[in-house]
């Protein structure tokens, strides 16, 4: 079966989890004997920073058929700020009136070229260019991998509507949907976690013990700077202790900030910056703690990476897509969202070992459930029918 996946966000050098999902699904349909290829949307040429299967071609929304590429005028970031304080959604609908004009006609010739029987489409606005703009007879099955919008206009709600399936990432979610799009079909799938055939060693008495986040280092959303800020209040109670931020720098503002809060407070010795890496599992192998002060997500995949590989975590209540994944007082803590909580549920953890390793093996356990090997064949039977069903 042919399969294309579009995905108009950046894959080139972009370590987020939409792009780590991306490239996951379609390793898996090929070695599952498909043919997949996948639409992403860069202003810029390389390669994806996730392992993709040689066997995957890959095309850019952004490439004209003359080879250029398509960029969005300077003028468009500085109207979508003007209008950000005012009117949030205007702001968001500047790129997207921008692509209508312009993405649109490169896709279609793409799927013109391609001919796929299926289209996984990775978000609801690639679903509204391939069905609202396009009119595609081809079946198209949308994913979300966030929170979804608390309204839909009426494009993007054509085109869910449209939609073989509109997948969502847990029940609260399908909730949503189902009350504001009743003719939307939905299901939920989460994210595919690693099962991983290792633990972090938390019994071993150490010399020094880690605290570690993995994600973007954004600030309005991750809020990394919290677990800085956690540490300063710990230092002197927890001499032993460290932090490893790891993760892709989104502005250069934002990076400033956090070294001078570090610097600020004394903790170059024990906050460290580390960037990106493409050895995971080694990363959570050596941490004792999976701090993640996220204000929303959609279902948090570093943080259930980390809990895979037996590390108890701390989050906040209200974020969606962290409230579902840890257990408080099981598998970690979800706080009050303040740094006064989020610094008490870290001591609870930092000073206990038995409790951790006790919170470790419960989040291990309950990583089970999103097993890779269950969520493809739910995908792929899901995208086998729907060819049938044409």
């Amino acid at each position: 079966m042919k399969i294309l996946m579009t995905n108009l966000t950046k894959m080139v050098n972009h370590s987020d989890g939409v792009a780590k999902v991306v490239c996951a699904f379609a390793n898996e349909m090929v070695k599952r004997g498909h043919e997949v290829s996948i639409i992403h949307s860069d202003e810029k040429e390389g390669n994806f920073f996730f392992y993709l299967d040689e066997s995957i071609k890959t095309y850019n929304a952004n490439k004209n058929a003359d080879g250029s590429i398509v960029k969005r005028p300077v003028y468009l970031k500085a109207l979508r700020e003007l209008l950000r304080p005012i009117n949030r959604r205007k702001a968001q609908l500047v790129n997207r009136d921008y692509d209508e004009k312009t993405l649109v006609r490169n896709i279609k010739r793409y799927i013109d070229e391609l001919k796929p029987d299926v289209i996984v489409s990775h978000q609801p606005e690639g679903s509204m260019f391939l069905l609202h703009n396009l009119k595609v007879n081809i079946p198209v099955l949308t994913m979300s991998h966030g929170l979804p919008k608390k309204v839909f206009d009426e494009k993007e709600a054509y085109a869910l509507e449209h939609s073989v399936v509109f997948q969502l990432l847990s029940p609260s979610f399908e909730q949503h949907i189902n009350t504001i799009l009743p003719k939307v079909k939905t299901v939920i799938i989460g994210n595919s976690v690693p099962q991983f055939d290792f633990s972090a060693d938390l019994e071993s008495e150490k010399e020094q013990y880690k605290i570690i986040y993995v994600g973007r280092l954004n600030k309005n959303t991750k809020r990394p700077h919290l677990i800085v800020q956690a540490l300063a209040k710990l230092k002197d109670k927890y001499p032993n202790w460290v932090v490893e931020l790891w993760g892709e720098k989104e502005r250069q503002t934002y990076y400033v900030e956090l070294e001078h809060l570090i610097k600020s407070n004394n903790l170059q010795n024990r906050v460290f910056l580390k960037g990106t890496t493409n050895n995971v599992p080694k990363v959570l192998r050596e941490a004792d703690i999976f701090a993640f002060p996220s204000f929303w997500e959609g279902f948090g995949l570093a943080l259930a990476e980390g809990m895979s590989a037996g590390l108890p975590a701390v989050g906040f209540k209200t974020c969606p897509g962290v409230n579902e994944l840890i257990k408080d007082g099981e598998s970690g803590y979800l706080c009050e969202d303040n740094l006064e909580a989020f610094t008490n549920a870290l001591d609870k953890l930092m000073t206990d070992r038995l409790l951790r390793v006790k919170m470790g093996r419960a989040a291990k356990e309950s990583m089970k459930q999103f097993a890779p090997q269950k969520n493809w064949d739910k995908w792929e039977n899901l995208i086998v029918n729907a060819v049938k069903d044409i």
